[in-house]
């Protein structure tokens, strides 16, 4: 009975050392950075890091963007309030249907017969 439990025990931690030993390589393979999980990893690092700058760069443009932007608005505001002042300049103007009134002068008798001599 000893003896078959020796050899169970031995059986037993065999079968450990292969099953440790396929884990080992396997983890050899999962950290290889060629083409295991370790260059897969270090690709996404990479990769995180150039749409980090991206995202640096379009926020700053954005940025810029903004400012342009809202100096355009506010002189296409400034350009507004003339047009509308200008506008109400015209209501003032006699419209094109009214005759339009002469002012005639006349001179008075005495000064046409100055003028004449």
């Amino acid at each position: 009975m000893q003896l078959l439990a020796d050899l169970i025990s031995t059986l037993a931690a065999i079968a450990a050392a292969g099953y440790c030993l396929v884990l080992a390589r396997r983890l050899k393979r999962f950290n290889q950075l060629e083409n295991g999980m370790g260059g897969a990893i270090a690709v996404l690092s990479a990769q995180v890091d150039d749409m980090t700058r991206a995202l640096e760069r379009a926020q700053a443009t954005a940025a810029h963007s903004e400012t342009q932007l809202r100096a355009l608005t506010e002189r296409a505001e400034n350009g507004a309030e003339k047009l509308e002042l200008m506008l109400a300049a015209l209501h003032d103007l006699p419209e094109e249907d009214e005759p339009r009134r002469r002012v005639v002068r006349r001179r008075h008798r005495h000064e046409a017969m100055e003028a004449a001599e």
